[in-house]
């Protein structure tokens, strides 16, 4: 980006670590972090090509997450202790929603940046995204999957939102070059500070079972209108309507109107059935991961 972010960090007298991919800018940089006292470190490297699924040598700006929190300096904690570090960048536009898929993948599974804790994200991220991020039970298009993961997943504020015109220098047919979206707003850049929830893993829910979890979200709102019934009946669980009434979720409740808090309640009820230990399911939560990745 244009280092707006790292020079408000700067200002405001925090320590910051800078990731720069392209090494036309490494000199400049370098040249700053000189003047500053070690204040500033400069790192060449891209934070959005974090542990590259690759064989062999990574190659800068690649890198591996291990190698950047050692530089740091930054030591693993507890999931529950405080946050060991802040992020802030700008998610790239033409890899938005699989990179916001790809972190989610980490948080549940705290790999890749979340072995070292609750990491704090700080960025920013289209509206449309932010829309659907925030999205509530029932809103058409914009309640999906991505917003039931985030949400169960993360404390999510919106602390600034910022119009196109700011970014966007490219001019494209006599217009700003922003990206369309024809069913949500999508007029700003949103900062927006995604924290990890605390108790994430207080309940059923682990890093070891995180991926059945996300698999059974994907596989409800892939039919948002569909009954919640018929989607456990399609699992072969012979008392989907016992435990609905036990969860006190309605019999004929559709996948859309469920509250994210609800689709962890369920998975949990879930982890005590028989259905999530079926070979058929493990299949289909591998398939799914790797497709994402």
């Amino acid at each position: 980006g244009p280092g707006i972010l790292t020079r408000t960090l700067l200002n405001a007298g925090v320590r910051v670590v800078a990731l720069e991919s392209n090494s036309a800018f490494l000199p400049n940089l370098q040249s700053l972090e000189n003047s500053l006292d070690g204040q500033l470190k400069v790192i060449y490297g891209d934070f959005f090509r974090l542990d590259p699924l690759v064989t062999g040598t990574v190659k800068p700006p690649a890198m591996c997450s291990d190698k950047l929190f050692e530089t740091m300096g930054v030591a693993a904690v507890p999931w529950r202790a405080d946050v060991p570090v802040k992020i802030f960048g700008i998610l790239p536009q033409k890899k938005e929603r699989n990179t916001l898929w790809r972190l989610l993948f980490a948080l549940y599974e705290c790999s890749s940046i979340y072995r070292y804790g609750r990491v704090e994200l700080n960025i920013f991220i289209s509206e449309k995204e932010y829309k659907v991020l925030t999205a509530k039970p029932g809103e058409m298009r914009a309640y999906q999957a991505l917003t039931v993961l985030w949400q169960v997943g993360c404390e999510i504020q919106l602390l600034h939102m910022e119009p196109w015109s700011s970014f966007v220098t490219n001019l494209k047919n006599g217009g700003l070059a922003v990206p369309k979206s024809t069913w949500l707003p999508n007029d700003h850049l949103c900062l927006v500070r995604l924290t990890p929830q605390q108790n994430l893993f207080a309940g059923g829910l682990k890093p070891t079972n995180s991926a059945t979890f996300i698999f059974m979200v994907k596989q409800c709102l892939a039919k948002p209108r569909s009954r919640l019934s018929d989607r456990l009946n399609s699992w072969s669980l012979d008392n989907g309507g016992k435990l609905l009434r036990a969860l006190e979720i309605p019999k004929n409740a559709e996948a859309r109107n469920l509250y994210p808090e609800d689709y962890k309640r369920l998975f949990e009820a879930l982890q005590n059935s028989s259905i999530f230990t079926e070979t058929w399911f493990h299949d289909e939560v591998l398939e799914s991961t790797r497709n994402i990745n």
